[in-house]
């Protein structure tokens, strides 16, 4: 179809254009590789099929915001295709009078009529993503409150500017290869495996054979020129989200769940950097989710920190960092520092201290950014390395590192037991099940009653159990998530010797973080156990029959259960406490957001231990009020620090419904004596 001019032109302009695009993304890859850790390519394979799988079904979008969704579903499938297509055109613009896949037959007609259809789908799809930008009301959704700090070129609409870019980009692309095909209709006739195009070549119907000829050229040079003019720009647009986002997944460090924090190696002498003071500083992961953000802020609607008001938006982080790469490329590919700490110029203070590591910003994320892991590296390096946190918690790590608690309490951690019979594992070392009891039982009366209210089930059902007593030490949930990860190393250290030497079958837990450490992390440090929730092990004496009858079969109650972040989100712990409280013959209402889409209490990532940053409520408030609305008499909960937010909460809340866990929902339907 080209002339010989023409295709001289296309090959030095695409020789250019491909220079130009290789030294981005070589830019992309040595800032990437800057950074500590590795992407992981092990069990090639698998993470190969998972990264197809996620990019074909866009199941990580399709999460949240089901029309916009499927909207950003149809132009993937359309721009996919749309790699064939323009092989296609390309090959069929160099080969004089070559016509692909070949004339006829049904591969030909299928390839005719898939190339119209998602040419409308992404005309259409993207035609509504400006609209929704610029034009319909949730547009707001991709905006950011005045008090969250933001690069001065995204205040300055850098976001915009680039939407825009692309979006004209691939209206330009799209649009153009679709309407030349409208042209060849015009001159050739009707197609009936093309019907959108066939209706719109009527659009040339007065022109004769030299003017349709002169458009097919004018279109194929915008759908395929317009490729090339494009390509350099894309290494620092936001469209670079088609390769990096499958990338991401593919390359994803293994974890045992959502939640699991990576070690830092205090025995390697050669590491100076503990944490992450600077962008490059960021895990190698960590640094292609900046590369990899859509920039469509779903992290941020679900941030218990942003809707609440404070200054944390774990989008805005993210599309900082992408906006300090594009500043300085091609210094930080060249080895350069960049000229800011990440605190107080990707993110602030506040923003950093406000976030609970909930992990509803990576569960939510359709590309697999993880700005959670972020945070906890950039306390890291305040803590360790600055030597700069809330005053607060001064005194909840002093406790741990002192008393073996945060409370600082030097009392007995096996008072909570007084009166109950509870053996330890001297008393009894054949024991079948270790009662981990956590921080939270030993010193919070209220924790105590969970603790009482479980040995009471426990007896009932005739468990073999033990706990550790006065050798039971905090987990150090606490000093981990705040960034002080020598003290862990050394809590959890102490605790795995402990429990190695003890050698549990099964460790059951009334406090999700304690869950966690213990299940999902001390594996870190040579401990490997298995570890229930105690709703779990409910669960499963109520379906073995092991627990008498219900004293109270007919009397009925209405409650809400609370999912704990660390349990659900974390740890995919979601039926279990709904089947053991159904068990007990209890109504549950659900919560606009429970199971994985839970809504955090406000007392993780630390947030207990300190005074909760500024906002429009406190976070516990905004989850009360949520309970509350269910109409239910009673919010059930699994956690001591959900049940002390809670406790707080409902003092500020007129007629709030009462809260209990849900074993002591379960001890209290336990026949006397029992």
């Amino acid at each position: 179809m080209l002339t010989s001019v023409e295709k001289v032109l296309f090959l030095i302009l695409a020789l250019f254009s491909f220079g130009a695009t290789y030294e981005g993304f070589r830019e992309m890859a040595r800032i990437i590789n800057r950074g500590p850790g590795k992407l992981y390519l092990d069990n090639l394979p698998a993470r190969l099929w998972r990264a197809l799988r996620i990019y074909l079904t866009q199941s990580t979008t399709l999460k949240m915001r089901p029309v916009t969704s499927l909207f950003h579903l149809a132009v993937v499938w359309g721009f996919t295709y749309y790699f064939l297509v323009n092989a296609a055109d390309v090959i069929e613009g160099f080969v004089p009078g070559y016509r692909f896949p070949g004339e006829g037959g049904l591969f030909s007609d299928l390839y005719r009529l898939f190339g119209d259809v998602f040419s409308v789908a992404v005309i259409a799809g993207v035609t509504y993503f400006i609209l929704r930008r610029f034009v319909l009301p949730n547009r707001r959704e991709l905006t950011w409150r005045d008090n969250v700090l933001l690069h001065p070129r995204v205040r300055a609409g850098g976001v915009t500017r680039d939407s825009l870019i692309v979006a004209g980009f691939i209206l330009l692309h799209v649009g153009a290869r679709f309407l030349g095909q409208s042209v060849r209709l015009a001159a050739e006739g009707p197609d009936a495996f093309s019907p959108f195009a066939t209706q719109v070549s009527s659009l040339w119907a007065g022109l004769g054979a030299d003017g349709l000829l002169l458009l097919e050229h004018l279109f194929w040079w915008v759908a395929l020129g317009g490729i090339l003019l494009f390509l350099p720009y894309f290494a620092v647009s936001k469209h670079a989200h088609l390769f990096m986002a499958p990338l991401n997944f593919l390359t994803r460090p293994p974890r045992t769940s959502l939640g699991e924090i990576p070690p830092l190696d205090f025995e390697d002498e050669d590491i100076e950097q503990f944490g992450a003071h600077r962008v490059e500083d960021l895990q190698k992961t960590h640094l292609l989710d900046g590369f990899a953000c859509i920039m469509c802020n779903r992290c941020q609607d679900v941030c218990p920190a942003y809707v609440t008001g404070k200054e944390l938006s774990p989008s805005a982080y993210e599309i900082n960092k992408r906006f300090i790469f594009k500043d300085g490329m091609a210094e930080l590919a060249a080895g350069a520092e960049s000229p800011q700490p990440l605190m107080g110029f990707a993110i602030s203070e506040s923003a950093v201290w406000a976030c609970t590591t909930c992990g509803a910003c990576v569960d939510v994320c359709p590309v697999g950014n993880e700005p959670m892991f972020d945070i906890i590296d950039i306390r890291r390096d305040a803590v360790l390395m600055q030597g700069e946190f809330p005053g607060e918690l001064r005194n909840a790590f002093n406790g741990m590192e002192r008393q073996g608690n945060p409370w600082q309490s030097s009392e007995s951690r096996f008072r909570w037991a007084n009166g109950l019979n509870v053996p330890t594992v001297e008393d009894n070392p054949d024991f079948d099940v270790l009662y981990w009891t956590g921080c939270a039982v030993s010193y919070d009366p209220r924790a105590q009653l969970t603790a009482r209210a479980l040995v009471k089930v426990l007896q009932a059902a005739g468990v073999n159990f033990a706990v550790l007593g006065e050798r039971e030490n905090c987990t150090g949930d606490v000093a981990r998530r705040a960034g002080k990860e020598d003290l862990y190393y050394e809590l959890a250290m102490g605790n795995v010797e402990t429990l190695n030497e003890v050698a549990p079958k099964r460790i059951v837990v009334t406090c999700p973080h304690c869950l966690h450490n213990l299940g999902r992390e001390y594996h870190q440090f040579g401990g490997h156990y298995e570890v229930i929730h105690h709703t779990e092990l409910i669960e499963e004496l109520i379906a073995a029959g092991r627990l008498p009858e219900s004293a109270h079969p007919n009397r009925m109650s209405n409650v809400t259960f609370h999912d704990p972040c660390y349990l659900a989100r974390h740890n995919d712990i979601v039926d279990a406490p709904r089947k053991a409280l159904a068990g007990a013959g209890l109504n549950v209402i659900e919560m606009p957001r429970s199971g994985r889409s839970s809504f955090c209490c406000g007392a993780g990532g630390a947030q207990f231990w300190k005074e909760e940053e500024h906002g429009t409520k406190p976070v516990s408030v905004e989850r009360y009020q949520e309970a509350q609305a269910t109409g239910a008499d009673t919010i059930a909960v699994g956690c001591p620090f959900c049940m002390q937010m809670f406790e707080s909460a409902r003092a500020q809340t007129a007629d709030g419904p009462e809260i209990k866990d849900v074993v002591e929902l379960i001890a209290e339907r336990l026949p006397e004596g029992q």
